[in-house]
């Protein structure tokens, strides 16, 4: 299985850790590899659902293209807003 974080996921990485949350790439394929809920939007995008602390959870939107996962953005939530 493949990866491919888009240019907005990759800012998106650098733009979390200055909000305060610290989020790897290996922690947003996990989400996806290992995910607690994933939903399915109408547009064919996915969001995988995934534990990031004590009170918040990663969201992940993604679409899958052939045998390649396109990371299209990424979150972090209220783990009460989300399970």
């Amino acid at each position: 299985m493949k990866f491919h974080f888009t240019k907005h996921a990759k800012e998106k990485l650098l733009s979390i850790r200055r909000a305060g949350f610290l989020v790897l790439q290996s922690m947003v394929k996990d989400a996806i590899v290992k995910p607690i809920k994933v939903d399915q939007r109408s547009d064919g995008t996915f969001i995988a659902t995934s534990i990031l602390d004590k009170s918040h959870v990663l969201r992940v939107v993604y679409r899958l293209e052939d045998d390649i996962i396109i990371i299209i953005t990424f979150y972090p939530g209220r783990r009460k807003a989300y399970l």
